[in-house]
């Protein structure tokens, strides 16, 4: 858990710094140090005055630095062309690493890890060559402006840490079950570095990601977010000794009246959401059923030239999310220069600024509200199409990001943890509520449920309900007319047998039984470690052909003198398989394989084999008893 959370801090804090610069990039350099920052270069500079504290010499803009002219149209084009060029380079580069060397690095990674975290496997999906890709593809994808957040793909690169740490130590790596519980904590670690929340972060991994939750996952969980803030708390990517960039320390209390509108943003948020979500998987359903999938190079450049070409003329697309959320959030005081706070000013207040509730509006803000109505429509609409999440201001996030992705109290937890605001819980509370009931009033799912069911990934949803009568016989394989069940038997097959039996089906494993007579169970034997225990008896033991007896058993069978040499398999095999008997109902089946994680499960009587039941089989049969064509689930 501490390297987890030391890893994870690092590369968040790594990520924050060079996203920082890499935006600005879009924008000038630094001539003093071209690795610094807009923000890092001025902060040297004795040259900045109050009023112009963004300009200082030293930071030059592309027309400054290329043609000397700060002013006039050929400046502002010149720029102009910069940063799109700037943005469709980071977004190539990304979208051909991704290509070329991980191929799994692509997307927030949010719903395959809650699919891995119910028991099924994608193998590489948290491998290292995905860890390194996703962290580079990362700063390179937000720097280009596209409208994606680090947030979600941070806790998939957490959770490629976790995978890492524990493929080390054999207790994890032997043992899916406690990996899991490993992950559930990596997934709390990368929600704490991704939001500065680190009890925001387990309750996420509670709520949101995680299967089976027992307490001492709580407290490893726990640990994990601790050491992973405390690392980013450490590097100080903001220079603000805050975790995030938008910190905010709201000071005036909300009032009763206040709390309509606060409901109102929950509607919106709602609304927002179940948009959002049906447009999302309108379009990738389009781009996985038309030619537009095989061209994904293309579609990122199309995507990020759009993104660019419109963001630019707008102060509020123009700069990266953060800093946009950092203005939106922040209270206006004397030092605050956004057009935001532009109100006018009666000299003859004896007053202070801060004080004075019912300053008439000035010119700025009438400018910065059609702005942001642009750019909130502008966000609206890109976002649908290259699907991240983004929160608008403090309330409205809350209720937006509860639409799209139906979280609750962690969600209350991260946007008090992320602003400081512990007087608006009660508005956050009302927002966020009022956001899932309208959202649920369209549809149950959540964005990461959606995308689970469109990529065909066998997750079995914790929140949905079964409530059938039926029992174990009615689901399990073979059913009446199909051929019996592909088994081994104890000692009685060749190596051929088997290799023959494996080349013939695509089972992820076989039931071992003492004879096809008698159909006793002993136990249940994975397809992958069968061909790697004959691959390697083939090369390194002597006497092993294609008719040696394959026998499960502690003493080999007895054979005829002139018989070859037969192959023990005892140590591939699994003596306490999970078991049922064909009249278990069915709801306590499906409860089995949510809270064990199950991939399948054999169904015996009286200790004689009668079939096996896989999730794949449990999924189908329920969306048969909720009226749906078992076979329209496709599975990936």
């Amino acid at each position: 858990m501490l390297l987890i959370g030391l890893l994870a801090g690092t590369l968040a804090g790594v990520i924050d710094l060079a996203v920082d610069w890499m935006t600005d990039l879009k924008e000038g350099v630094c001539l003093s140090a071209f690795w610094y920052s807009h923000e890092q270069c001025c902060w040297t500079s004795n040259e900045t005055t109050f009023e112009d504290r963004d300009k200082c010499p030293l930071w030059q803009k592309w027309s400054e630095l290329l043609v000397n002219q700060s002013e006039g149209a050929s400046a502002y084009i010149l720029n102009y062309l910069m940063y799109i060029l700037w943005a469709l380079l980071f977004a190539f580069l990304a979208v051909s690493l991704v290509r070329v060397f991980a191929p799994y690095a692509c997307g927030s990674g949010i719903p395959e890890i809650k699919t891995i975290l119910s028991g099924f496997i994608i193998r590489g999906y948290l491998g290292k060559w995905t860890l390194l890709i996703k962290t580079v593809t990362l700063v390179l994808v937000v720097s280009s402006g596209l409208s994606l957040g680090k947030e979600g793909p941070l806790v998939h690169v957490a959770c490629c840490c976790g995978n890492f740490f524990s493929s080390l130590f054999s207790k994890y790596s032997k043992n899916e079950g406690k990996r899991r519980e490993v992950l559930s904590a990596a997934a709390a670690a990368g929600v704490s570095v991704a939001f500065g929340a680190p009890i925001g972060g387990v309750l996420f991994s509670l709520e949101e990601v995680s299967y089976y939750f027992p307490l001492k996952t709580l407290w490893r969980s726990f640990f994990a977010a601790l050491v992973a803030a405390f690392t980013l708390r450490s590097i100080n990517p903001f220079g603000n000794s805050r975790l995030v960039l938008f910190y905010v320390e709201y000071h005036t209390p909300w009032y009763m009246a206040e709390l309509f509108p606060f409901i109102l943003l929950g509607v919106f948020g709602g609304l927002w959401g179940t948009l959002f979500i049906r447009s999302n998987i309108a379009w990738c359903r389009r781009r996985k059923t038309t030619k537009l999938g095989k061209y994904p190079v293309l579609e990122v450049i199309v995507v990020t030239a759009v993104t660019a070409i419109i963001a630019y003329p707008n102060p509020y697309t123009r700069r990266s999310t953060s800093e946009l959320i950092s203005e939106l959030f922040n209270d206006c005081g004397a030092l605050e220069s956004s057009q935001l706070c532009d109100y006018i000013n009666d000299p003859n207040m004896t007053r202070p600024v801060d004080d004075i509730p019912d300053r008439p509006a000035g010119v700025g803000v009438y400018t910065a509200m059609w702005q942001l109505a642009l750019a909130l429509i502008f966000k609206i609409v890109i976002t649908i199409f290259t699907f991240g999440m983004k929160l608008y201001a403090m309330v409205g996030a809350a209720a937006c990001l509860g639409g799209v992705t139906r979280m609750t109290v962690s969600l209350v937890v991260i946007m008090f943890e992320l602003t400081g605001g512990l007087e608006y819980i009660v508005p956050l509370m009302a927002a966020a509520v009022t956001s899932k009931w309208v959202a649920d009033a369209f549809g149950k799912e959540g964005i990461y449920e959606a995308h689970i069911h469109l990529n065909g990934y066998p997750f079995l949803d914790v929140k949905d309900e079964f409530t059938h009568r039926t029992l174990a016989t009615d689901v399990m394989r073979p059913r009446r007319g199909e051929p019996p069940l592909s088994v081994l038997t104890q000692d009685s097959m060749t190596v051929e047998d088997v290799e023959t039996l494996i080349k013939d089906t695509d089972y992820n494993g076989f039931p071992v039984v003492v004879s096809r007579d008698s159909e006793r169970l002993i136990g249940f034997a994975q397809r992958r470690e069968l061909i790697l225990a004959i691959k390697n008896a083939r090369q390194r033991q002597e006497g092993i052909v294609s008719n040696s007896i394959m026998y499960f058993t502690e003493e080999p069978p007895e054979l005829p003198a002139n018989s070859p040499h037969p192959l023990k398999l005892r140590r591939v095999l699994n003596l306490s398989p999970f078991t049922v008997t064909d009249h278990t109902p069915m709801e306590t089946v499906v409860d089995i394989f949510r809270k064990l994680g199950l991939r399948q499960c054999l169904v015996t009587r009286s200790g004689r084999l009668l079939g096996i039941i896989t999730k794949k089989d449990v999924l189908r049969h329920m969306a048969q008893m909720a009226n749906q064509d078992p076979e329209s689930i496709m599975f990936n």
